[in-house]
Parts: structure tokens; C-alpha cells; sequence
């Protein structure tokens, strides 16, 4: 078991940047592919950024591509997602998920999600 818990959400003005956290409890996270997922207000969730289970191969949504960046410290347990020259569409719940088998598509376990608000 796997509990995820997100931080670093807020406000921020438009070009602004922002950093989020996920930790997470478990000794076999450094195991576990990670990815951020995002709902933004009456829309669908997304994925953002994917990270495998060693950082050594990442992948991210066309619109987001060159602007956030995702990482991750195992001895910390911990992946971030860096996120920068943010606009007012990435206004969103942002979610981090765990991929046991590293598949890319299955994410089991999920945190409750960390608000940010970009502002024009």
C-alpha cells in the first residue's frame, strides 16, 4: 500500500512558476512509476508528466511539453513536478498517481490533489 500526499499548489500570476510535491510512504515507491494528472473545472482528467520508476525516462502531455519539468528523489520518496511560464489554463486539481508495474496506464493509488490557480 501507497498513500500519496501532493503539496506546493497556490496562486500565482500568469508566467509565474511553481513547484509541487508528492511523497510518498511505502519502501517499494522507488519502484513505483509516478505521473501528475490534472482537472481542470468542468473538464476531464488529464495526464500532465510521467516519470518511470529510476527518472531515467520521462514523458509529458503536448502542453505542458517545455515548460514543467517532472523529477524524482527515491531516497526522499518523493517526485516534483516543476512547473514554469504557467497561464491560466493550467488552473487545475493537480493529482500525483503510482504505477506499480510501471505500465504507463494503470495508476493504483492516488493522492487527494493540491489546487493551483493561475491568474491573467
Amino acid at each position: 500500500q501507497v498513500q500519496l500526499v501532493e503539496s506546493g499548489g497556490g496562486l500565482v500570476q500568469a508566467g509565474g512558476s511553481l513547484r509541487l510535491s508528492c511523497a510518498a510512504s511505502g519502501r517499494a515507491f522507488s519502484s513505483y512509476a509516478i505521473a501528475w494528472f490534472r482537472r481542470a473545472p468542468g473538464k476531464e482528467r488529464e495526464f500532465v508528466a510521467g516519470i518511470n520508476w529510476s527518472g531515467g525516462s520521462t514523458h509529458y502531455a503536448d502542453s505542458v511539453k517545455g515548460r514543467f519539468t517532472i523529477s524524482r528523489d527515491n531516497a526522499k520518496n518523493t517526485v516534483y513536478l516543476q512547473m514554469n511560464s504557467l497561464k491560466p489554463e493550467d488552473t487545475a486539481v493537480y493529482y500525483c498517481a503510482a504505477d506499480p508495474l510501471n505500465t504507463a496506464v494503470r495508476y493504483d493509488y492516488w493522492g487527494q490533489g493540491t489546487q493551483v490557480t493561475v491568474s491573467s
